[in-house]
Parts: C-alpha cells; sequence; structure tokens
C-alpha cells in the first residue's frame, strides 16, 4: 500500500505537464524534503482510496510552485547574458558607455552590444513598460540581434533590455537616460513578468511580438482581439500597432495604421508595400528611417523560438529535479529518471524540435523584400558549410542557416539559426541529446510524418550537411551514441 500510493503522488504531482508543453509543473512541498521517510508513508497507508490519495497530494504539490522557485529561482540566480556582461564591464571601467543628448546611451549600447541599426523597428501600440512615451506620433524603437532586445523611446526615462541567458533565460534590465560617470543597469525582479511570463510566452519569462488593433492615441482596442505572433502566423494578423517598411506583393498586414471600435471590415489597403514611413509619421529622431519588414520577420521568428528552448529547459529541469526527489520517497537509484519525466522531457523536446525546423510555417504567397541593409547585415553573420566536404558539388558557394529566402518562406534551409545558440548549447542534455537525435530522424529520413512534410528530400539533405559542417554534435560518434542510448532508455 505504501509503495503504491507513493506511486499515485509521483504521478499526481507530474500530472500538470500535460496542460500543454509550456505549462511548469511545481515542486513537491518543500516540507516534504525535512519529512521522515516512515512518518510520510504512514500517512499514506491511512489512504484507502486512490480518489483520496490524488486528491491529498495534489495539495501537497502546492499549485503555483513556478519558475520563482528553488528549481529555476528566476528572480535571484546568477546571470551571465550579454547584458549582464557589458553591465560587469562598465562596473569595473573597461568599457565607457557614450552619452549623446539626442538619444541618450542608445548608440553607445548598440555598439557595445554589437546591435545593427538596420534591425530598427518602430512600435507605436501602448503595450510596453514606457507607455505613457508611446504614441502613433512618437513610435518606440526596437533594436535586436540573435541575443538581446533594445528599446528605446523619444524622451524615454531608461533604456529597456531583455537579453537572453542560456541558462536562465529571458532577462529583462533598465538602464537611466541619464549622464553619470558610470552608468548602471538595473535588473528587474519581477515586473516585467506581468506581460513577459504568460501563455504568450510559453509560459516561461520570454520574449513576443504582439498585434492589436490600436486607437488613433495607440492604445489596444482589446474587444477587437490581439495576436502573438511568429512565423507561423498569417500575414493578415501581423503587425497591427506597428510601423512597416518593405514589399510584400499582394499580402496584406495591419501595420502602418490605427483603428477605431467601429471598424468592422479594416481596410488592410492603407498600410501596404510602404518603402518610406514618409506622411505617417516623422522618423527624423530616429537612428534609421525604416521598420524593415525583413527584420520584423526575424524578430518574429527568433523571439518564439527562444521561449521554445526555456521552455524545454525548465521542464527538464523540473522534471528531473521531481524524479530526483521520488527516488528517495520511493529508495530508487539517486539518478532514475522516471518513465514519467522522461515522457514530459520527450514532448517539450518534440514541440522545440517543430520550432527549429520551422513546422506549419506561414507559406508566403508573393515575394517580401526590406527597405533597409537589414537582410544583407543578417545574412553575413553565417556560419557556412564547406563546399569541399561535397564532393559532388564542389564549385557550389557555401551554404547557411542564415540565408533568407522571402519567395515562398522566410529561410531558404528551413531550420532555425538558433540552433547555434548558446540557449541550445546549455539545454540540460538530457532534452538537447533528444533534439538532436529527433532532428536527425527527420533530417536522414526516418521520419517523414506530416509534421515534416514541408521539408523535401533535397531541403533536409541540405540542412543535415550544413549541420555537420558547422555545429559538431550533428557529426561526433560519442555524442550520437548517448543521443542512441537515451533513446532506448
Amino acid at each position: 500500500m505504501q509503495f503504491s500510493s507513493l506511486l499515485a503522488i509521483e504521478v499526481a504531482i507530474n500530472a500538470r505537464w500535460r496542460h500543454g508543453p509550456a505549462t511548469l509543473t511545481p515542486p513537491l512541498d518543500p516540507s516534504l524534503s525535512i519529512m521522515n521517510r516512515s512518518t510520510f508513508a504512514n500517512r499514506l497507508a491511512n489512504c484507502f482510496l486512490s480518489a483520496v490519495v490524488f486528491a491529498w497530494s495534489a495539495q501537497v504539490a502546492v499549485a503555483q510552485a513556478t519558475f520563482e522557485g528553488p528549481t529555476i529561482d528566476y528572480l535571484n540566480a546568477e546571470v551571465h547574458d550579454p547584458v549582464a556582461q557589458l553591465a560587469a564591464a562598465v562596473d569595473s571601467r573597461a568599457v565607457k558607455l557614450e552619452f549623446d543628448s539626442s538619444h541618450g546611451y542608445l548608440r553607445s549600447v548598440l555598439q557595445a552590444l554589437d546591435i545593427p541599426i538596420s534591425s530598427q523597428t518602430l512600435v507605436f501600440s501602448k503595450t510596453s513598460l514606457q507607455l505613457q512615451r508611446i504614441s502613433p506620433r512618437r513610435p518606440r524603437a526596437l533594436y535586436f540581434n540573435d541575443e538581446v532586445y533594445v528599446g528605446w523611446c523619444q524622451q524615454g526615462d531608461v533604456l529597456e533590455f531583455a537579453s537572453t541567458d542560456p541558462w536562465q533565460g529571458a532577462t529583462f534590465y533598465t538602464l537611466k537616460q541619464s549622464p553619470t560617470e558610470t552608468p548602471r543597469f538595473v535588473r528587474d525582479r519581477g515586473q516585467c513578468l506581468t506581460c513577459h511570463a504568460s501563455a504568450r510566452t510559453q509560459g516561461v519569462p520570454g520574449y513576443l511580438v504582439r498585434s492589436v488593433f490600436p486607437d488613433s492615441r495607440g492604445q489596444p482596442i482589446l474587444g477587437s482581439g490581439t495576436f502573438t505572433t511568429d512565423h507561423k502566423s498569417t500575414f493578415e494578423e501581423r503587425w497591427g500597432g506597428w510601423y512597416v517598411t518593405g514589399r510584400h506583393g499582394a499580402m496584406r498586414h495591419m501595420g502602418n495604421q490605427t483603428f477605431s471600435e467601429e471598424d468592422r471590415q479594416h481596410n488592410l489597403e492603407l498600410g501596404a508595400n510602404r518603402e518610406t514611413l514618409d506622411g505617417i509619421v516623422s522618423t527624423t529622431p530616429y537612428l534609421s528611417p525604416h521598420s524593415d519588414i525583413v527584420a520584423l520577420m526575424v524578430l518574429e521568428h527568433q523571439t518564439q523560438v527562444h521561449n521554445a528552448l526555456v521552455a524545454a529547459n525548465y521542464e527538464t529541469r523540473e522534471a528531473l529535479h521531481q524524479s530526483f526527489q521520488m527516488n528517495e520517497l520511493l529508495e530508487r537509484g539517486k539518478g532514475h529518471v522516471s518513465d514519467l519525466a522522461k515522457r514530459r522531457i520527450d514532448h517539450v523536446a518534440e514541440r522545440l524540435v517543430g520550432y527549429l525546423l520551422m513546422c506549419n510555417e506561414f507559406p508566403l504567397t508573393a515575394p517580401v523584400s526590406g527597405s533597409s541593409r537589414f537582410a544583407d547585415e543578417f545574412m553575413a553573420r553565417s556560419k557556412h558549410d564547406s563546399p569541399l566536404n561535397r564532393a559532388q558539388e564542389a564549385n557550389s558557394p557555401s551554404r547557411s542557416l542564415r540565408e533568407l529566402d522571402l519567395q515562398t518562406r522566410l529561410f531558404r534551409y528551413p531550420c532555425s539559426f538558433l540552433v547555434y545558440s548558446p540557449s541550445f548549447d546549455r539545454l540540460p542534455e538530457e532534452v538537447r541529446l533528444r533534439v538532436i537525435r529527433r532532428m536527425l530522424e527527420v533530417l536522414e529520413g526516418r521520419d517523414d510524418s506530416k509534421e515534416f512534410a514541408h521539408l523535401t528530400v533535397e531541403m533536409r539533405r541540405d540542412i543535415l550537411q550544413i549541420l555537420r559542417d558547422t555545429k559538431p554534435e550533428f557529426t561526433d560518434t560519442h555524442f550520437l551514441s548517448k543521443a542512441s542510448v537515451t533513446a532506448v532508455e
């Protein structure tokens, strides 16, 4: 009776993961860790009905223990993201940030963080920290690279930062916009999570590109609905509350215009195919006159892939932690991983593979072209394969996962460039092995399920060759043998 009741507790504690891959599972109540095991077992022995066991154990599990709990310790754990590293360099005077009267520290931090000005996008909906500074006439500028996002408002009190820590995920900071001898980055301790930790961010501290129906003041008309957008979103759901420059043919989006409560048939022609924002808003105060459509598309893609990486990281850590706790109670081997924990890890691994391999991507029905140098500068940061490793194609040019297509899809080779990110490399080994194993099954043609039907034989071959040339895990025999063992286990 004691053993079966303990197993029932394990199932109940882990039951929440079935509600979705982004749902974070609460750990055991900390008080159980100091409870005498025999006392705990004796209490369980008094439970004669499994329903009673489940109801009691659900209360023990503590419903709201999340990433703020000890397993993740999001608010207190030390971080090493790019902004944290810059802050340390500024504090030690190894880096000096320059302040100017027009943009404060903006230019200087973009240079220090290696963020291109061409990444600028402009958002005028009141959906961020300094909403009182934002309007259709004074949009907020957003700049980004693969790991960091920087927000700037005209006459804003602070610069806003969202920076990706390889282990803890999205971390938020502000930098006061006033000249001082040693500028100080202030790490957020929970305020930003009001918007940046929800179902829109896959249940973890994360990022989102939100599309709304903004009124003439930039206030979202919530009764008309909102959209969280990524590479899966239809064009007609994208960029409400954003300015958009570039060409996109007959496809239409929600950008470059405001709406009213009375609007029922929205005229999306008004904001379409604009090479400039002349006549809509003055871009003179900004570092660039563009809000490039290609930058917006890359931004949408990478924000949700970052979230999927963090969700896989967190869920794996939670699943292992709870499995190891149950090992103590059930007197199992110290490193034993329960079948339920393995299923949880498989689940988030599968979801991450779907994001990395661009499953359900919205097919472009017209070519897209940007208005700035963003596309060229983005592709210039590529890791390329070696044509020398392709004997039959030795004279062909090198290839990269950052190569843009923009004719029928975002990337020429539908595999996210974030497979090279520190967040991918720092995934707990239990989930990283599974992700690589599953990607190899798909790319080697051993999985031809409907979910991956968008990947032709040629695409799979090309992506696999690129990964084998540029990502050691995809050719490392020892590493792949561990992945096979993990799969069998």
